[in-house]
């Protein structure tokens, strides 16, 4: 038997979405599991809408083997159907869309999507099965989505409740019919308890936000107290509504919110009710009126989230100027931190005022360039506190025209607010609305925590909420960064986690370190530091700082500073994410740079036009990411890149910073395409002027690759430096002088240096000798080949031009080089054989007769020892 049912209030779109879900399952009864809402009851009667259902008490539970739950997920949402919930036979299916709980029922087949309304998931389903509609259907359908959206209306409403509706009215939805069904005259009954509510408005204050309760006791029941809650909220134009009407035994809760920061989903569900951010409902039994009132404040109390203050958005530390500075010195100062405006202090380091880059820029064309500051300063400027609430934030920014707030301590300035730092908490503010899935949440921002718990070991998510409560403790800030936030949202594994702290990062290293029982090590001049935990474990942490570049080419200078400013010292945006780790925002991410946006256009971008100026290794980064992660270089950036390539600025870098960038490409999972785009690019020649930039070069890179892929696959003894070989694959067309000189020039370390002229010189030698050979003998390729590492092979292998070769290094690679005999010194000393040099010459005969199959196992060995030794009489017994 199959069953198809909701939750025990039924409204309209549970109706919808129950005969909805009859075309997708034609065998199944309707069940309705409780109560039916007065309009629905009445509009049920009208004989066009006639709809079959089946009593709960006319179905045999135990005969149920598919149960369809639409509009609801909890089990103490459908009756007496909940008890057969834990029958192993029985299949469920779900369609609903309210947001996700821990107490869901779960199903074989589940489809939950955050619209408006249930009915919505059906009309897109049956768009793209090609299904068709009656105008009956259409319009009931319709109805579900007007009622739960009060007309597409509520904040709760998304795109695609109105691409469904569209879709229905094409279908023959009649609009008349659903007019004139939602919106029924209130009844006598109605109208009296609507009365009695707006005279019991009791308003209160909880964490900056303005809550409304209305409450009421009745003796009757009646029917549809929703319409009422809405009612309420529109006469009085009410943000957060809670009305508790009392009927006989229970108390009905129903809840409306028109802000993010107070969730009625979650607040009625506390109370074992449900629903949405902005509309949701409960009924309570057995509690009188006022202790349910109470019980209710309390859960607000815990539950709001706090208005969004200056504290939370302001950038801080800030740069400041002396007011008896110049004018052309201000223009250096502003240079030098690439900002627009700046708080001006007095000689007390007093606030006096605000200077801005288009004044000092003015001022210097009028000829007023030894002038000082404070004669061009505002000295008429508002100040805001950190406790200052983000909506008297905008007021003051917008009456004003002041797109600058210091704020101050004590008369002490601690930050600011930027216009750019407004927009964005309004932004983040506006976003909390938006519906996406838990994927595009987590890549257009908001809190990735999910995301963090996914992707993380336990170990080291419980180590960065330690951080943040360390953090929390000393009074600062601090944030995950860079190449693992970017990588967290593209589902990479990267556990190479930076951290930055907004104050003193050194401290806080030495207290982590302290607390998590792990060892420091500390760069102190650098304000950087790296945390090594008992595992060998590392976080690496820095002190937020700014750099600027005195010229091109030259290393930055540094300077403490924010967040914000740390981050605009990185390559690309999709490097400046962070996210925050102190307790009240753990998780939350921070996006200045517009990183998400890049990561999800698959692009690569950089902060500014001086970027490639300032540091030309930043093309070979550029590469890198682009080819590493499949993006393409922006247009801009690629116009700034070709730029600075025709400027030949790249031939002045330093070679060990070139090296440096060279090595991170080819130690990349597949470097070839970041050469071959080199390549196009025409920065071969920056490495050496002989490299030809021609297709055998890549050709040649390619069979390495098929080599060190098989190697790999194989999973053979001893790990590789896959970058050894792809650099003598890309230099191949160097002479051994050459190719000396090149690695003397990189600063190729002499251990590194030796190998790899081993490589470029021994791998001819190799093929050379294998070629003039043949039936070798194990032992004797052992001989050849031993010698050299496992690099030269591998290489010896990619340059063969003959199979045949290819495969006897395969075999000695394979199979031969691992070959141990059992035997050592201590069992030939055991055996009564003195000691003696000759030892070594004994076990290298040994090993050779394994190789060539004449012994196998230890006694055998033995045995060969004896009879060798009884022939050639070197070793004398003890």
């Amino acid at each position: 038997m199959q069953v198809i049912t909701t939750h025990i209030n039924a409204d309209f779109d549970s109706l919808a979405s129950m005969t909805a879900a009859k075309k997708l399952y034609p065998e199944a009864y309707l069940v309705f599991p409780g109560s039916l809402e007065n309009n629905l009851r009445l509009f049920l009667k009208n004989p066009e809408f006639h709809i079959h259902f089946k009593k709960i008490r006319d179905i045999a539970l135990d005969k149920i083997e598919l149960l369809v739950i639409v509009d609801t997920k909890l089990a103490d949402r459908i009756g007496n159907l909940a008890s057969i919930l834990n029958n192993p036979k029985l299949q469920i299916h779900l369609y609903d869309h309210h947001p996700r709980q821990a107490e869901d029922i779960h199903g074989k087949i589940e489809i939950i999507k955050p619209y408006g309304s249930t009915a919505t998931i059906f009309a897109e389903i049956f768009q793209q099965k090609a299904i068709r509609l009656s105008p009956k259907e259409a319009t009931l359908m319709a109805l579900g989505i007007y009622e739960n959206t009060g007309f597409l209306t509520f904040p709760s409403t998304t795109p695609q409740d109105l691409h469904a509706v569209a879709y229905l009215l094409s279908q023959g939805a009649n609009l008349n019919i659903i007019s004139d069904t939602i919106n029924k005259n209130l009844t006598t009954e109605q109208i009296s308890l609507l009365n009695i509510l707006l005279k019991s408005l009791e308003k209160i204050s909880i964490s900056g936000q303005e809550i409304i309760i209305a409450s009421a006791s009745v003796e009757d029941y009646i029917a549809d107290v929703a319409i009422l809650a809405h009612k309420i909220r529109d006469i009085e134009n009410i943000n957060v509504l809670f009305v508790l009407i009392q009927m006989k035994d229970r108390i009905q809760m129903v809840a409306r919110s028109r802000i993010p920061e107070v969730n009625v989903g979650e607040i009625t569900h506390s109370f074992s009710g449900g629903g949405h951010h902005h509309a949701a409902s409960a009924t309570i039994r057995g509690k009188p009126l006022d202790q349910l009132k109470k019980a209710l404040i309390d859960q607000l109390h815990n539950q709001i989230t706090p208005v969004v203050t200056a504290k939370d958005i302001m950038s801080a530390p800030i740069k400041s100027i002396s007011m008896i500075v110049t004018i052309f010195n201000g223009k250096i100062i502003f240079n030098k931190y690439n900002v627009n405006t700046m708080p001006v202090l007095d000689q007390k380091d007093n606030l006096a005022g605000l200077i801005t880059r288009r004044i000092i820029d003015k001022a210097i064309r009028h000829g007023m360039g030894k002038s000082l500051i404070k004669d061009f300063m505002q000295s008429d400027l508002i100040t805001i506190d950190e406790n200052t609430g983000i909506d008297k934030i905008r007021e003051f920014m917008i009456e004003s025209n002041q797109r600058f707030l210091p704020v101050m301590q004590k008369k002490q300035l601690i930050g600011a607010i930027t216009k750019t730092d407004l927009l964005r908490a309004l932004h983040d503010h506006m976003q909390r609305f938006v519906h996406e899935s838990p994927e595009e949440s987590e890549i257009h921002g908001k809190n990735v925590f999910r995301l963090l718990k996914e992707r993380l070991p336990e170990d080291i998510l419980s180590t960065l909420q330690l951080s943040g409560k360390i953090a929390d403790e000393m009074g600062v800030s601090v944030y995950a960064i860079g190449g693992f936030v970017r990588d967290l949202l593209l589902r990479v594994d990267n556990l190479d986690i930076d951290l930055v702290v907004e104050g003193n990062g050194i401290l806080f290293a030495e207290y982590f370190a302290k607390i998590a029982k792990a060892r420091l090590k500390a760069h102190r001049r650098f304000g950087t530091a790296k945390v090594i935990f008992p595992d060998g474990f590392k976080i690496d942490i820095a002190t937020a700082r700014t750099e600027y570049y005195e010229k091109p080419l030259a290393l930055p200078l540094v300077e403490l500073s924010s967040l914000k400013h740390d981050l605009h010292r990185r390559d690309f945006t999709i490097n400046t994410l962070a996210i925050q780790l102190n307790k009240k925002k753990f998780g939350y991410l921070i996006d200045f740079f517009g990183g998400r946006r890049d990561l999800k256009e698959k692009k690569i971008r950089v902060l500014h036009s001086l970027s490639f100026i300032e540091d030309p290794t930043r093309v070979f980064r550029a590469i890198r990411f682009e080819q590493r992660y499949g993006f393409k270089i922006g247009k801009n950036t690629l116009f700034l890149l070709n730029n600075i390539i025709n400027m030949d600025l790249l031939s002045k870098l330093q070679d060990y910073r070139l090296f440096l960038e060279l090595y991170l490409i080819l130690k990349e999972e597949n470097p070839i395409q970041a050469i071959n785009r080199m390549k196009k690019l025409n920065l071969l020649k920056l490495i050496h002027p002989n490299i030809q930039n021609n297709e055998k070069l890549i050709e040649n890179l390619r069979e390495i690759k098929k080599v060190i892929d098989w190697y790999h696959l194989l999973y053979l003894e001893g790990p590789i430096k896959n970058w050894f070989i792809y650099f003598i694959g890309l230099t191949d067309q160097l002479n051994e002088k050459e190719y000396s000189e090149l690695c003397q020039r990189f600063k190729i370390n002499q251990k590194y240096r030796s190998e790899l002229l081993q490589i470029k010189i021994k791998h001819s030698l190799i093929l050379k000798k294998l070629s003039s050979l043949h039936n070798l003998k194990p032992s004797n390729l052992y001989n050849i080949l031993h010698p050299f590492i496992t690099e030269t092979l591998l290489y010896s292998m990619a340059k063969s031009p003959q199979d045949e070769i290819k495969k006897i290094i395969s075999h000695y690679l394979t199979t031969i080089k691992g070959t141990k005999i059992l035997l050592t010194g201590e069992d030939l000393k055991s055996m009564g054989y003195a000691p003696s040099p000759y030892y070594k010459k004994i076990l290298r005969e040994l090993l050779e007769a394994k190789l060539d199959g004449k012994i196998k196992t230890k006694e055998e060995e033995k045995d060969y020892v004896k009879k060798y030794l009884e022939k050639n009489e070197i070793i004398h017994k003890i």
